[in-house]
């Protein structure tokens, strides 16, 4: 984890954890589990995610020359927006694990899941809204947009499941919704919280859609041929749901005919042995699935960081930012 997102995350938790006190006690005890703060027996934990997207927002600020604490509201925001999503995610896609822990959905149940992710996102609006700059308004609208669009993206994610005619345009349509819509989001949060211009939040916008995709093409790969010792996934996870990733998607579009058949096969991909799965990564990689995404997603990266020098940010935001991107791009879990 760069220093950027340890700090961003450590000035984000407090205000978190305040707007995680809101919840009945149950949703609160789940959400305090999925977020890191505690174990399943409600011991103080030191866990959590990278919290990319609270340290785009505070970015964000700063980048329109606001104090990172104007964004502070927006960062909580999108965390929550973010782990709503997750919860949602893990119960739809049946995973059981999450960095390196039991879902919340495999142990609470699905009804729990889908309720302290409810809750979430409430408190997700409650937060911008009582912002005391005189733009909450606005920043609740742009987090709400940001919301259906991800919802968008997962629809088609769950469509494309009963699907095999998937071309790669409509699954980068829908990574550009499920992931580069917060993220979007989350990069213009805190300029819009600061009152920043129309131009500069649009350049940050468009910064934060393409390291949106960067990072659901780094993740596609990751799902395939991650280690799972630091994905906290089992080896192969996207293949044993078959599902149609990035990479996949290019492969099948590209000439891997016996691909195409083995994703149409009706075997559930869990049920092939790891020696027939790394067959199947073979065939990916053979078609040029992950040399081409980790290519289009350097590619991303060089797009948002020439978006912000044309933007005339500060030259310390500008930095962090592209350094963010580039982690990114780099990272391995």
């Amino acid at each position: 984890m760069t220093t950027t997102l340890r700090r961003g995350r450590e000035s984000v938790t407090p205000a978190l954890r305040l707007a995680v006190e809101r919840m009945d006690p149950t949703s609160r005890a789940i959400s305090s589990y999925h977020l890191g703060f505690t174990d399943l027996e409600g011991n103080p934990a030191d866990g959590g995610g990278k919290a990319v997207r609270p340290v785009l927002a505070t970015l964000s600020a700063q980048a329109a020359g606001a104090a990172p604490e104007v964004a502070l509201p927006g960062a909580v925001a999108v965390e929550l927006v973010h782990n709503f999503s997750l919860l949602h995610d893990d119960l739809m896609d049946g995973d059981t694990t999450r960095r390196h822990r039991r879902t919340v959905w495999s142990v609470w149940g699905p009804a729990a899941a889908i309720l302290t992710g409810d809750a979430m996102l409430a408190v997700a609006q409650e937060v911008v809204l009582e912002s005391p700059s005189p733009h909450a308004a606005q920043a609740a609208l742009l987090l709400a947009s940001a919301t259906r669009e991800l919802v968008r993206g997962q629809v088609a994610d769950l469509a494309f499941e009963k699907r095999n005619d998937v071309g790669l345009a409509e699954c980068l349509r829908m990574a550009a919704d499920k992931t580069g819509a917060l993220l979007s989001a989350s990069a213009a949060i805190g300029a819009v919280l600061a009152g920043a211009p129309a131009p500069l939040t649009e350049a940050l916008a468009g910064y934060g859609s393409a390291v949106g995709l960067a990072f659901q093409l780094v993740d596609d790969v990751l799902g395939i041929w991650g280690d799972p010792a630091t994905t906290g996934k089992p080896v192969f996870s996207d293949l044993r749901s078959k599902k149609k990733s990035l990479p996949v998607t290019y492969a099948v579009e590209h000439g891997a005919s016996v691909l195409a058949r083995w994703l149409a096969d009706p075997v559930p991909g869990e049920e092939h042995g790891e020696a027939e799965l790394r067959r199947v990564a073979a065939l990916v990689d053979s078609a040029g699935g992950r040399a081409w995404a980790l290519a289009e997603a350097d590619r991303q990266m060089r797009h948002a960081q020439r978006l912000l020098e044309r933007a005339g940010l500060p030259a310390g935001p500008r930095e962090e930012l592209v350094a963010l991107a580039r982690f990114i791009v780099t990272r391995e879990a």
